[in-house]
């Protein structure tokens, strides 16, 4: 399946699902990850009925400490 991530065009397996299913997939393990689908931005309970299909678009925003 072809989505666009972050503005760049990313071939994934078709059993990806739902956006929760492609974090896990992507590996990402901020605790606050800000979602766009398709330029709607979801609340975290979406995550896991919100379906992933060939085309869409996807952005992550994730927030990091420092100093």
């Amino acid at each position: 399946m072809e989505l666009i991530i972050n503005g760049t065009n990313m071939t994934v397996p078709s059993s990806i699902k739902t956006v929760t299913d492609l974090i896990d997939h992507l590996n990402l393990k901020s605790p606050v990850i800000i979602v766009e689908h398709n330029e709607k931005i979801l609340q975290k309970g979406e995550h896991a009925h919100t379906m992933i299909e060939d085309g869409d678009k996807i952005e992550f925003v994730q927030f990091v400490g420092g100093g």
